[in-house]
């Protein structure tokens, strides 16, 4: 098989995954936006958290020309990325009980906020643990993750639930477990995983939707914009002195 040809397999694979989101998901996604606009009306404050390369989706929408300058990573030490020596540790934190408590209580997040929750399999114990204990302390919690996890795979969290048992608002990646797209018989592992980009598009239709959903109700969307344009800079400084208050990756 030709390495053109598989290209082309994973960019179908993906492409069929981005409309079968866009199509099923629609109601989750609107409703979603429509709930960060109600936060950001309100006064409240953003967060989003992920684990591993879950992380990479929630990273995407913090500090990010064309993003709400609200959103701010929740970050666990050790499981934000694959920097963390060895790689496998992060994979081991995953699973220790009390981590997310320890998070959330620390950081900035009230009631009256919402927090992004982005896990592929929704099955371990940090993601269950922050969406539980999120959720008592008065927040909004969003999931992202793969439904068809919770069906074909055991919880690893004490209560034997899932991510998705614990949100407000659930949006299905419709990932398949293992995530990976390809097979080939000359190959022994399956290959060419496509969470990252369905869910980072999951996460931008979300934050487009509440854009929208703010400028309907006459409310400027706190965006930020590139500092790579002229004026960039400027724009960027007005408005994050506007929400300095809301705002948690800068000193």
């Amino acid at each position: 098989m030709s390495e053109s040809k598989l290209a082309g397999q994973f960019f179908d694979a993906a492409i069929g995954l981005l409309q079968r989101v866009r199509d099923e998901e629609a109601d989750s996604v609107a409703a979603a936006g429509a709930l960060v606009a109600d936060t950001v009306a309100a006064g409240g404050r953003l967060f989003a958290f992920g684990a591993g390369h879950s992380s990479l989706a929630a990273q995407d929408v913090v500090y990010r020309a064309g993003g709400l300058a609200l959103m701010n990573l929740l970050a666990v030490p050790g499981v934000v990325g694959v920097d963390v020596m060895p790689a496998t540790l992060g994979s081991a934190l995953e699973r220790v009980d009390g981590l997310a408590s320890a998070v959330l209580d620390s950081s900035p997040a009230r009631s009256g906020d919402l927090l992004v929750i982005v896990s592929l399999s929704g099955r371990n114990a940090l993601p269950v643990e922050m969406a539980m204990n999120a959720r008592a302390l008065g927040l909004k919690v969003v999931g992202v993750t793969s439904v068809a996890y919770a069906s074909e795979t055991r919880s690893r969290h004490v209560s034997g639930t899932y991510l998705k048992d614990h949100c407000d608002i659930v949006l299905d990646s419709k990932i398949a477990v293992g995530d990976a797209e390809l097979t080939v018989d000359a190959i022994p592992a399956p290959f060419a995983p496509a969470s990252t980009v369905v869910t980072s598009a999951l996460l931008q239709a979300v934050m487009a939707t509440a854009a929208g959903a703010l400028a309907e109700r006459g409310i400027e969307p706190p965006l930020l914009r590139s500092g790579n344009v002229d004026g960039g800079h400027e724009w960027n400084g007005r408005v994050l002195s506007e929400y300095g208050d809301r705002i948690f990756y800068r000193h």
